[in-house]
Order: C-alpha cells, then sequence, then structure tokens
C-alpha cells in the first residue's frame, strides 16, 4: 500500500502578535490549522494566552528569531504598522527571501477573500463592530470576527471564526490602514484630529476618508454619521463618489432625542452615553439594510455588556477607614477601566457616566498617550475633564517606535492648565504610580471631610488610557 504524502503545514510568523489587532489576526491563522509563531517586545496577557495555547511565542525582537534554520519552516511573515524596516527580524526575513505583508496587507486580502463588512472612524469601533457582530450572530449570519478589543461573548478575545462568507473587521485609518481594504458595506463613526504623528492636519484626515470611500465595493452599503460635523461637512463629495459607485448611503442622527428610534435605542441599551446610543444606531441602520428584524436588533443590542476596556468594571476598591472619621460615606468602591485616550472619548465617556449615576463622585485617573498627541491637541485636553469630580494625572505612555522628539508638555503642564481653566476640579499630578492607592485613598477621606459633593455620594473610580493603565487597576482591586 503506497504512504500518502500529507501536504506541507503552512506556517505563519507574527512580529508584534501582542498587539490587539495583529493578535486577532493571527487568531484567524490558527482557525485555518496554520502553525502559528510570534514575536513582541514584551510580554503581556495576549502573548501568555498563546503561550498557553501552545503556540511559539519569543519575547523581544532578535535575528535568531528568524534563523536558517526557522526560515526553512516560515512560510510568510505578518508585522504590525509599529514595526520598523530596520527591526532585525524584518532584516532577517528578505535576507532570506522569507515573503512579508503588513497586518493592513493581510487582512486586506481576506477582505477580498470574503464579503466584509468594515467599521471605521476616530472614535467607537471597536464598540460598533462589537455590536454589530452580536446583531449578524443573533440574526444567524455566522461572521467571522477581527475586531480590536477583547469580548466576552468571543470566549474573551479579539476573534471569532464563523462558517459563513462573512466577515467584519475593525478598520483603522492610523497610517492609512484601511485603504488595503475592499469591503462591500462601511459604517463611519466619526472623522477627528486623531494620530497627528501620521496625519499633518484634519483636511489630510478627511481626504483619506474620501479614499476609503472609495474603495467600497459598486452597489455596496455606506452608514454615515450626520451628528459628526467633520463626517457630514463631506456630503457633497461623498455623494459624488456614491454616484458614480453606486453605493447606498444612510445618514443617522440620535437627534431630536425625543424621536422614535432614539427613545428605542436609549431604552435598549445597557451602556451608558449619547456616543454609545450613536453607535448602535450605526448598526441599526446596516443591520436593517440587511433584512434583519427590528425585535432581533433590539435583543441583541439590548444584551450587549460592553467590550475589554470600554467603561468595563473590573472590581473594588476597599479602604479600611476608621468609623470615628467618616460616617456618610460607602467606601466598596467600583473601579472601571476605560480605552479613552482622545479629548473626544474622554468628554463622551465621563458624560456618559455623569449621566448613568448623576449623583456619584467621579475619580478619574487618566495617563496620557504619547507625545504628540498631548502636545497637538493640548487645548483640547485641557476642557476634555470637565464632568469628574477629581483627576489624577499619571506620567505619559510613550510609544515605542511613535516618539520620535522630546515634546514641550507633559502631565504637570497638563494638571497646571486644567488647574487654571477649571479650579474647582481637584487635581493631583502623580509621577509615582506605585502610591496610587494611597493617594486615592487620602482623597477620598479628604474630600468627604470636607466636600459635599464626596461626602454623600458614592464613587466611582475610572481608570483612563490606552497604554498601560490597565496593570495598575489590578494592584487597586480587592482581592478574593
Amino acid at each position: 500500500m503506497k504512504k500518502r504524502n500529507h501536504p506541507h503545514k503552512k506556517t505563519v510568523h507574527f512580529i508584534g502578535i501582542g498587539g490587539i489587532g495583529v493578535s486577532a489576526l493571527a487568531r484567524y491563522f490558527l482557525s485555518k490549522n496554520y502553525k502559528v509563531s510570534g514575536s513582541d517586545a514584551s510580554r503581556s496577557e495576549i502573548t501568555d494566552q498563546f503561550k498557553k495555547e501552545g503556540v511559539d511565542i519569543l519575547i523581544g525582537h532578535k535575528p535568531s528569531n528568524i534563523s536558517k534554520s526557522a526560515s526553512r519552516r516560515i512560510d510568510s511573515i505578518i508585522h504590525s504598522a509599529a514595526v520598523k524596516k530596520d527591526n532585525p527580524e524584518i532584516k532577517k526575513a528578505e535576507e532570506f527571501g522569507i515573503p512579508l505583508k503588513s497586518y493592513a496587507q493581510a487582512l486586506g486580502e481576506l477582505t477580498r477573500q470574503y464579503k466584509t463588512i468594515a467599521v471605521s472612524g476616530a472614535h467607537g469601533k471597536s464598540t460598533t463592530t462589537a455590536m454589530l457582530s452580536l446583531v449578524l450572530i443573533k440574526a444567524g449570519f455566522d461572521p467571522t470576527v477581527i475586531i480590536g478589543t477583547k469580548l466576552k461573548e468571543f470566549g474573551g478575545k479579539n476573534f471569532r471564526s464563523g462558517k459563513s462568507k462573512l466577515l467584519v473587521i475593525e478598520a483603522d485609518e492610523y497610517s492609512g490602514a484601511f485603504l488595503n481594504y475592499s469591503p462591500f458595506s462601511a459604517i463611519i463613526t466619526n472623522i477627528d484630529r486623531e494620530h497627528l504623528d501620521y496625519y499633518k492636519n484634519l483636511a489630510e484626515i478627511k481626504n483619506v476618508f474620501l479614499k476609503f470611500i472609495g474603495n467600497i465595493q459598486h452597489d455596496g452599503i455606506l452608514i454615515l454619521n450626520k451628528d459628526d460635523k467633520n463626517l457630514y461637512s463631506l456630503r457633497d463629495k461623498i455623494k459624488k463618489i456614491a454616484k458614480k459607485n453606486k453605493l447606498k448611503v444612510y445618514w443617522h442622527s440620535i437627534f431630536p432625542r425625543q424621536s422614535a428610534l432614539s427613545l428605542r435605542m436609549s431604552a435598549s441599551l445597557n451602556v451608558p452615553g449619547e456616543h454609545n446610543i450613536s453607535n448602535a444606531t450605526a448598526v441599526y441602520f446596516l443591520s436593517k439594510s440587511l433584512g434583519i428584524k427590528e425585535n432581533i436588533i433590539l435583543k441583541a443590542l439590548s444584551e450587549y455588556r460592553g467590550a475589554w476596556r470600554r467603561m468595563e468594571y473590573r472590581g473594588n476598591l476597599k479602604l479600611r477607614i476608621k468609623k470615628s472619621i467618616i460616617h456618610n460615606s460607602k467606601f466598596i468602591i467600583p473601579i472601571y477601566d476605560d480605552y479613552a485616550h482622545h479629548p473626544t472619548e474622554i468628554k463622551a465617556t465621563l458624560a456618559g457616566i455623569r449621566s448613568k449615576w448623576p449623583k456619584s463622585a467621579i475619580i478619574c485617573v487618566f495617563q496620557p498617550h504619547q507625545e504628540k498627541r498631548l502636545k497637538s491637541l493640548f487645548k483640547e485636553f485641557t476642557g476634555a475633564f470637565d464632568d469628574a469630580d477629581a483627576l489624577i494625572l499619571l506620567d505619559i505612555f510613550k510609544v515605542k517606535g511613535r516618539e520620535e522628539t522630546k515634546q514641550s508638555v507633559d502631565s504637570l503642564k497638563l494638571a497646571e492648565a486644567i488647574k487654571k481653566r477649571k479650579s474647582d476640579l481637584e487635581i493631583i499630578y502623580l509621577p509615582h504610580s506605585d502610591k496610587l492607592k494611597q493617594v486615592l485613598k487620602n482623597l477620598i477621606i479628604r474630600n468627604s471631610q470636607y466636600s459635599h459633593t464626596f461626602a454623600d455620594s458614592h464613587h466611582i473610580i475610572v481608570m483612563m488610557g490606552a497604554g498601560d493603565i490597565y496593570h495598575h487597576t489590578k494592584r487597586l482591586l480587592v482581592q478574593k
């Protein structure tokens, strides 16, 4: 009997596998029975999880990760946008002739193999993608999903493998990544001055979104937020693209708030804030355009409980304080993690918290993300925390590969500028984050003794930022 030759199991190596986007794509290849390996600059929860699942994970970018013997086993390499050309693994791959693709290029290829829905915008992409995915699953569409956050519904992962030919992706505009994609349908949540380390100004950002719209397949569907002034300012140009490519365009709005649709959206959601009502409304319009019934849409939206680091409840801070000091406050204090790092996101998140818990004292612990962003949007940051009762500012989280020059701003200067603008906001600059728990305790005791707002209220702590601030959250939680 002739021995059957088994086909070679293809191997894909990911440089930057710990990233939230790259890791989701790695999971896609794992689901297709590829052998996956990966490297990252530092260990993380994501790399640890991959290791537990048997993925070969290498910490540190070294030439030896792509040795001559290893290169014979690697069929292709996919790298994150943060990986530069001088990366030692990139150099070795070029030396050995291993095919190289960026994350966006590899995902772009998938968008042409599937019927793809892309969710884009400066803010709200992950939440909108999550909401849409849950609606499509409940409606029986069984999509594959690649998303930039972790969902409980996906087993705490950022990827779902579906059996249909429908793919839902979060489409990031940074470095023009989403120009690689070819969706049949798209949602754009908003346009803002974001990623200013790459784009020169708002005009350039608007133009790249117009190019993205131009990449939507003929006879496709486009859902747009009428309430976003930057997006709505492009309506005439969008109309021309839509006419040329025969796109069905739907503009949505949450105003007037008393409209029947806005009231139904608001009543269905369990996540706070007008921004989330807007995200859900975009999902509603796209779902309706796909023929999904309203009762299924609203039921799926009502079951959405949020995503990783999107107002995610993490546990409680418990303070042991003598009863003789304070009588009116409760000191089992809920802690939430939130990814907001842009002034627009910060304002929207804090406004949502304020609307849901109007009588609570909100303590925001914020870690600025990237020096360039803080410098470019410094004025906007000074007005972003008005709905907080107290603000603790940590030092800037510096992004590897994206901090080119020393900027003239820092967290201390931001604290001073906010205090000058809003003198009644309690602000603490904290360069030593290991003292955070004690600082929070002192703040709560002090203000509960002398401030009416704090003494007669429950407290809420929001750990906010796109860096590693969520590691500090773990140190605050009550140990079970």
